[in-house]
């Protein structure tokens, strides 16, 4: 059974090209070429093993990321790899650590907030890990609302130092990653006060720990918040507590781009605007988006080929039973599944060139589609992450029982994978900050003031108000103008019903209040416009040859159809679309599932992870999966000896009736 490919003949059915796609799907020729060549030298590195993760205790999981990534920073160093393999390094070794931290928010926190002689400062030792960052924000008692952060910073012009101080117990930072145990350094976030003065949150460079013997500083208490959900996922990473008793640290120490605070204890806004901290906030949302690509398509991966090996029921005569993907029901939830992590993947290319432009902007001053591009990343974080999370557990389903072990990969990807749903933004807050700017957008429409980037179709409020669709036949729902106008008119009804009973409260705030759950419907149906008109717009790209479009096109209609109808109720009350029509609409979703079915197979072939990064026996590349998840029941702990530890003590006294009863 070893070296046979038993899904040849899946693979054998493919309708185009599965080296093109893998190119598509990377972005290019050479992201594709550096991505391969980074998974295959993890692969292959012995000390990047990970098979054995759900076994170990939370200490020797800990160590062994320690291990890791002192192993890659080696690896990383010897072959002089630039940032993106660095970054893809990191991305396939696959184990949350107290890297991610360090190089996601901590060095971009400087790079956003610092001055040029604070980041010259400061990134240098950063970039050569001589220190090792993370970034405290979120207190026990705060994460979204950031204004209600209670560590304060007060300044000290006697010593020209700030005193920063955790008054509560609710005050305590809590979750940053590597702040447990391995950050030297934070960004930590606090009220500053000076001259008996609040002036709200504000970043500050703060050393925890010796650089000497890694202890805490003097009236710093640090500490490891304790395990999370699932066997190894994120317990790998140190997510810690954090207090401070009037701890001092230099004025300079205050990230002074954009405001700072004299020798005098004065404070100054500086003439850098405010606005250029939103492009650390776009950056970072933009990568959530793609790595909710990652973890749907490794899900969907996992779920798909396990599907096209599994069979069961429908024998005739004894014969072979029927492939469990060939059951329309596993296609109606699995091929969205799969449609979704290209969309995801195609709007999250996207995001990275509204990061380009918006960055370019504000470099010019020019802040014209800033709060657009703000509003645009917090909802596609929210949109992406609750699906994928979402997703990620359907895929667990789809792979019946088997999906519960903790070797199917399952388990623990979806363990890793759902705190993105709260962290950078809780995602019903992020879609209520969609909704407030869609509301302002609604409400300027009469004043000649044009709706710009993803609002654009807002400045045809008439048309779309009074639109029908033209959709007569099933095979009219494969018309991207089609299409995109019944998502317009959707997203544009429920906007301005939502508006309309807004006006309706004297007290605005009140009515936002009341009306709560109808805004983030709102929302949501913008942000899924956005993501159906990006992918549209990628297939009007010159993008692979035309058995790879044609999947692409599949895939395309597929997402947009599904939310159609999984949102029916959207499309139907606010008159975007006919019943008749919602009817064309499935007919052909089940016709683009048949296109689908044949090309499942190669489809998550193009995503090009190995087995390693995979670390599921249930989605080899092979498909050999039945022999290799009895290797895996055997090398659990528990069957290290046929008769189990406390057969004398507990079983056989049950047996032989021996157990002594107690007197009362």
């Amino acid at each position: 059974m070893e070296g046979i490919d038993h899904l040849a003949d899946e693979r054998n059915k493919a309708e185009f090209d599965v080296d093109e796609m893998k190119i598509v799907w990377a972005g290019s020729r050479h992201a594709f070429e550096v991505s391969d060549r980074i998974a295959r030298l993890v692969a292959s590195d012995p000390v990047f093993e990970k098979s054995d993760r759900g076994r170990l205790s939370r200490k020797e999981l800990f160590m062994s990321t320690l291990k890791k990534c002192a192993h890659a920073w080696k690896r990383i160093i010897e072959l002089r790899l630039t940032e993106e393999e660095a970054g893809r390094l990191r991305f396939f070794i696959d184990q949350p650590a107290f890297v991610d931290l360090h190089w996601g928010m901590f060095v971009p926190a400087i790079k956003g907030q610092g001055t040029e002689e604070q980041q010259h400062k400061w990134l240098s030792l950063a970039n050569k890990m001589q220190i090792i960052g993370c970034y405290a924000q979120t207190e026990l008692g705060h994460g979204s609302n950031v204004q209600g952060l209670e560590t304060t910073a007060t300044f000290d012009p006697k010593t020209d130092e700030f005193v920063i101080h955790s008054p509560t117990q609710t005050s305590s930072k809590w979750w940053p990653g590597g702040l447990g145990k391995v950050s030297t350094h934070a960004v930590v976030y606090a009220r500053l006060i000076t001259d008996g003065k609040d002036y709200g949150v504000h970043g500050f460079i703060v050393q925890l720990r010796s650089l000497e013997d890694h202890s805490p500083l003097p009236n710093i208490i640090v500490g490891d918040i304790g395990t999370k959900m699932g066997n190894g996922a994120y317990n790998s990473m140190d997510n810690g507590f954090l207090m401070f008793d009037q701890v001092r640290i230099p004025r300079d120490q205050m990230l002074m781009r954009l405001a700072k605070v004299t020798r005098e204890g004065k404070y100054v806004p500086s003439d850098v605007p405010k606005q250029l901290m939103y492009g650390t906030m776009v950056y970072v949302r933009q990568t959530i988006v793609a790595d909710a690509s990652n973890a749907l398509s490794r899900a969907v991966c996992i779920a798909t080929r396990y599907s096209a090996v599994r069979r069961q029921f429908g024998a005739q005569n004894g014969g072979i039973e029927t492939q469990v993907i060939d059951y329309k029901t596993q296609q109606n939830r699995l091929f969205p599944l799969l449609a979704s992590a290209y969309a995801f993947r195609f709007v999250g290319e996207w995001l990275k060139w509204l990061y380009t432009d918006v960055s370019a902007r504000l470099q010019a001053s020019d802040f014209a589609t800033l709060p657009e591009a703000h509003a645009c990343t917090a909802g596609l974080k929210s949109l992406t992450t609750t699906a994928t999370a979402d997703g990620i557990e359907e895929c667990r389903k789809l792979c019946g029982g088997h999906g519960y072990l903790w070797c199917s990969g399952l388990p623990e990807l979806f363990a890793v994978y759902v705190p993105a749903c709260t962290y950078e933004g809780d995602n019903i807050v992020l879609q209520l900050q969609v909704a407030r700017f869609l509301m302002k957008t609604v409400s300027q429409l009469g004043s000649g003031k044009a709706p710009v980037g993803t609002t654009a179709y807002m400045a045809r409020a008439e048309h779309l108000l009074q639109c029908r669709s033209g959709v007569q036949k099933a095979e009219d729902w494969l018309n991207p103008a089609a299409v995109v106008e019944a998502f317009e008119a959707r997203a544009l009804r429920m906007a301005v019903a939502c508006a309309k009973n807004l006006s309706k409260f004297e007290n605005q705030e009140q009515g936002f209040s009341e009306l709560l759950a109808e805004l983030v419907e709102a929302a949501i149906a913008h942000c899924q416009l956005i993501v159906v008109s990006k992918f549209i717009a990628k297939l009007e790209q010159d993008i692979g040859g035309r058995g790879v479009k044609k999947q692409l096109n599949n895939l395309c209609y597929i997402y947009a159809l599904h939310i159609l109808h999984k949102h029916l109720g959207d499309f139907l009350s606010t008159n975007s679309i006919t019943p008749k029509q919602a009817s064309l609409a499935n007919d052909q979703l089940r016709s683009l599932y048949s296109q689908v079915r044949p090309n499942a197979v190669a489809l998550v072939d193009a995503f090009d992870y190995t087995d390693h990064y995979l670390n599921s026996v249930l989605g080899r590349y092979d498909g050999n999966v039945y022999p290799k998840l009895f290797e895996e029941a055997w090398k659990d702990p528990l069957n290290d000896s046929v008769v189990p530890d406390g057969y004398q003590e507990y079983i056989r006294p049950l047996i032989k009736q021996q157990l002594r009863t107690a007197r009362l």
